[in-house]
């Protein structure tokens, strides 16, 4: 009660609207990401509270995953990664003339996979809390790498590229003065480096400057009109039929939003690939299955809602969009903690029903909007690159108000761009940079406390646990790189 107390607020309540409606249109857009979006906003968000702020950007990422599917259903052009798996069977129920049936599907999958993952987040609040009595430095620090390998291991890609990114990102970290000596690290003699490379601009450059470059440059296929956009409600057996999968397909994506390196992508083609096993007629999938499409959407909602865990608990983000907004709680002075809903119940549990006001937003302005979005989709994309360019540049300069930043993002937007042509993933750079400096902390921190023994790293079960996992997972994912190699 206290958190909606909270969330309903007039100024929270407004944000948590903005929110919502400007991830819906970004999820609309085809490759313009949430990421982009939460990057373009984080230097508003320094005027408003620190609830204030995590309501809004947390809008703008699960409101993305509804805003998803509808390019997806209408458009058979996923507006976000993870509504990609929607195309297979949303754009066969519109071409079939079901587009309505299938929107309105959606947005019902949608909300109860949200709301499943909120109750799975809940559920989590009292063990992480009694996990805290148990972490120190230590522990800290073996979970946060584990988390660093993760983003670098798991996911597509080659694991030397994965580390390779994940390492770039620790050292953009550790440019700057050293906070401990006092030392300039990485500057190069330039006095514009002493004060570090700021998140936003790393943000910018990385999937702002270098998402603009990607679209201009490749051969984007002019938008079509949606086929089959009439069609009536769905019938009370389409909801029965969609009930089962939205549940299973809530509960997985919870699963997955709520470890390291998984996300919403994950979480939807597993939901679909379990569907398609459980079902009695596994043909039909592809050719517009109910459960093709209910599956997959309530899990990215889940996986987008219990994404939050990992973050506000262990300071471990699961996505490069979650390391954004971990980027934005320290901006405000959030402290990431298992003890977080304790410590600041009217951010933590005004945070939680947000999510759920949110959502609610969300199903009443999905399906009557769907005209809008289809005409704002017919507008060409190389109208919007100018907008998005100077969005980007003002954003930039405003994060200190120097013009030398606009340069450096400029540069990691280039490089950034490279990388991506080349196959290399970018969430490892972003997580590197926002982990590494908690890494070296709580390192450094852990050593001071055994007076230099390294023993303390492994004298913890938990952490000789996580940095077990780190070997395993790099064992994997060495192996799994050497076979791909040896039968290409």
């Amino acid at each position: 009660m206290a958190g909606l107390d909270v969330a309903l607020s007039p100024d929270n309540l407004g944000f948590c609207l903005a929110g919502v409606a400007l991830g819906t249109l970004v999820g609309v857009l085809p490759g313009v990401s949430s990421l982009a979006a939460v990057a373009m906003l984080l230097p508003f968000t320094h005027a408003l509270s620190p609830i204030t702020a995590l309501v809004l950007l947390a809008g703008v990422y699960y409101g993305s995953e509804y805003g998803g599917s509808i390019a997806s259903i209408l458009l058979n052009v996923p507006g976000t990664p993870a509504s990609a798996v929607s195309c297979l069977d949303g754009h066969p129920m519109a071409r079939a003339g079901r587009a309505r049936e299938a929107l309105i599907l959606s947005a019902g999958a949608s909300f109860c996979g949200a709301v499943v993952g909120i109750g799975m987040m809940l559920a989590m609040a009292a063990p992480l809390a009694g996990l805290a009595f148990m972490l120190g430095p230590a522990e800290y620090f073996a979970i946060m790498l584990f988390g660093l390998v993760c983003t670098a291991a798991v996911g597509r890609g080659h694991l030397a590229a994965g580390l390779a990114a994940m390492l770039a990102g620790v050292g953009l970290a550790m440019v700057g003065t050293d906070a401990q000596t006092g030392v300039a690290r990485f500057t190069f003699g330039l006095a514009e480096l002493r004060d570090g490379v700021p998140l936003v601009v790393l943000a910018m450059g990385l999937f702002g400057v270098s998402e603009v470059m990607l679209s201009m440059f490749a051969a984007i296929p002019a938008v079509r009109c949606p086929v089959g956009s009439s069609g009536g409600w769905p019938r009370i057996s389409a909801w029965r039929g969609a009930a089962g999968p939205m549940l299973r397909g809530g509960a997985l994506g919870g699963l997955f939003g709520a470890l390291p390196g998984t996300g919403p992508t994950l979480a939807s083609i597993a939901a679909y690939a379990l569907e398609r096993r459980l079902s009695d007629r596994p043909e039909r999938f592809g050719q517009g299955a109910i459960a093709g499409l209910a599956a997959p959407e309530a899990a990215n909602n889940a996986a987008a809602q219990t994404a939050f865990v990992p973050t506000l608990a262990l300071g471990i983000p699961g996505s490069a969009t979650m390391a954004l907004i971990l980027g934005a709680m320290s901006v405000h002075g959030v402290v990431p903690s298992p003890l977080l809903a304790v410590e600041s119940p009217e951010l933590f549990w005004g945070l939680m029903a947000s999510f759920v006001i949110g959502n609610v937003l969300l199903l009443v302005l999905n399906v009557p909007l769907v005209g809008l979005w289809v005409r704002i989709l017919r507008v060409p994309p190389e109208r919007l690159y100018p907008f998005v360019l100077v969005l980007i540049g003002v954003s930039t300069f405003g994060a200190r108000g120097s013009a030398f930043d606009v340069w450096i993002a400029l540069g990691i937007g280039l490089l950034a761009y490279g990388l991506r042509r080349s196959g290399v993933q970018l969430a490892p750079v972003l997580i590197g940079f926002v982990l590494g400096p908690l890494v070296e902390e709580n390192f450094r921190r852990a050593l001071a406390i055994s007076q230099g023994d390294f023993a303390i790293f492994v004298s913890s079960p938990i952490a000789l646990a996580a940095l077990g996992a780190v070997v395993v997972l790099l064992a994997l994912a060495g192996y799994r790189s050497f076979r791909n190699a040896w039968l290409a």
